[in-house]
């Protein structure tokens, strides 16, 4: 029960915090509509699957030990997010949207824009890897982390299902749409300072 409490505390702190995360999926749904912000979710979730895999896989714990490997990681993610935020930044202000339809994105675009955005974030990296290195003991059974796995991939898909719902409501989206040109340059800043402050910080 301790382990259970341990890991939903941990999670839902990590799923909360605002970041790169966020910043896609609020971008897809203002811009793009509800559809693309709710797959950009399960995007985002399987992404966390991904890094549930390699962790309880024990590929986790050898990226969080070695400087060289983890380096890799972080720069790749770094290199991703920075040529989103760059994108979104010179992104033209003048996009029209099909309020009734929501086109501009493909479904299989969204899913993957969601999924990258999340499996090449370091960040998630490291906390999957320290909730299980540091709450899931040797003896716990392997279904039981896989439940732990499961739940912060739940968590990450009602969390940014309930954001993609809030941001493409028609009075959001239309109030954002106005100023889409100062929010793409705010959303690709903030994605590129992410990516940038990735790249500097230290591995350990």
């Amino acid at each position: 029960m301790t382990e259970l409490l341990a890991v939903a505390v941990i999670t839902v702190l990590a799923v909360v915090a605002p970041g790169a995360d966020f910043a896609m999926v609020v971008r897809g749904s203002y811009l793009y509509g509800r559809r693309t912000g709710l797959l950009g979710a399960v995007g985002v979730a399987a992404g966390v699957l991904v890094h549930v895999t390699y962790t309880m896989l024990g590929v986790g714990l050898l990226i969080a030990s070695s400087a060289f490997l983890f380096t890799v990681v972080k720069l790749v993610g770094a290199a991703y997010l920075v040529y989103v935020g760059v994108r979104t930044f010179r992104a033209r202000g003048e996009v029209r949207v099909d309020l009734e339809n929501g086109t501009g994105l493909t479904p299989f675009a969204a899913l993957r824009t969601g999924f990258l955005t999340n499996v090449l974030n370091p960040k998630t990296t490291l906390f999957v890897v320290s909730t299980f290195a540091q709450v899931v003991g040797p003896g716990t059974p392997v279904l039981q982390q896989l439940g732990y796995g499961l739940f912060m991939s739940l968590a990450h898909l009602l969390w940014f299902a309930a954001v993609a719902v809030f941001f493409s409501q028609d009075r959001m989206r239309s109030l954002m749409l106005r100023a889409q040109k100062v929010l793409n340059k705010v959303i690709g800043s903030v994605l590129a300072g992410l990516g940038i402050s990735l790249a500097f910080a230290p591995s350990h």
